[in-house]
C-alpha cells in the first residue's frame, strides 16, 4: 500500500512539474521568484522591453534581488519590490523606512513603452516622475490598471504563481513583508 501511495505521489509530482515546464517556452527568458509562500514564474518580454529585461536578468544573476522585501503592496492594485539598495532592511528597524527609495548602482533604464495593457499578472518597471528613471524596482499587478498604460514599461507577465502573488503580505510597508528569497532564470 505504501509503495502505491509513493508511486502515486511521484507521478503527481512529475505531472505537476511537467505542466509548469510545458508553459515555459523560453527558459532563458523566464524568471523565477522564490518566496516563503511559493514560487512566481514570469515570462520575460525581451521583444517588448529589451533593456529592462536585460537589467532584470543582470540583477538576478548577481543575486541582487535575493532577500529583498515586497515593500508596497496595495490590495486590488499591485505588489512592488526590487529595492536592491535598501530592500533587505529588517522590518521595524529605522533603516526599513528607506525601503522603496533605492535602486542598483547601474544607470537608469530609458522607458520602453508598449501597447500591452496593465492587466492582472503583468509586470512593470517602477520609476520616479521621469519616464526614464526605471532601475531595479518593479511591480506585479493584482488587477487591471489601465491608467498605467503607456506610462510605465511592461517587461513581463506571470505565467504561474498568481496565487503566490495574491498571498504577498499587504501594506505600505507591510509589518512583516514577504521577501524574494531567491530570484533566478528558469534555466539556472
Amino acid at each position: 500500500m505504501s509503495r502505491l501511495l509513493f508511486a502515486c505521489a511521484a507521478l503527481f509530482m512529475a505531472l505537476t512539474q511537467t505542466a509548469v515546464a510545458a508553459d515555459v517556452t523560453d527558459p532563458d527568458n523566464t524568471l523565477v521568484i522564490e518566496t516563503d509562500k511559493g514560487a512566481i514564474t514570469i515570462q520575460l518580454l525581451p521583444q517588448i522591453a529589451p533593456q529592462h529585461v536585460e537589467r532584470v536578468k543582470t540583477l538576478a544573476a548577481q543575486g541582487a534581488y535575493d532577500g529583498v522585501a515586497f515593500h508596497r503592496v496595495i490590495p486590488g492594485f499591485m505588489a512592488q519590490t526590487g529595492d536592491v539598495e535598501h530592500g533587505r532592511a529588517e522590518a521595524g528597524s529605522s533603516a526599513f523606512r528607506r525601503v522603496g527609495t533605492g535602486s542598483s548602482d547601474l544607470p537608469d533604464v530609458p522607458a520602453e513603452f508598449s501597447s500591452i495593457p496593465f492587466e492582472r499578472g503583468i509586470v512593470g518597471a517602477a520609476r520616479s516622475q521621469s519616464p526614464n528613471s526605471a532601475n531595479s524596482q518593479f511591480f506585479i499587478m493584482f488587477a487591471p490598471g489601465h491608467f498605467l498604460n503607456g506610462q510605465y514599461t511592461v517587461w513581463g507577465q506571470v505565467i504561474d504563481g498568481m496565487d503566490v502573488v495574491d498571498a504577498i503580505q499587504k501594506g505600505e510597508p507591510p509589518a512583516n513583508p514577504t521577501r524574494m528569497t531567491r530570484v533566478h532564470l528558469f534555466s539556472k
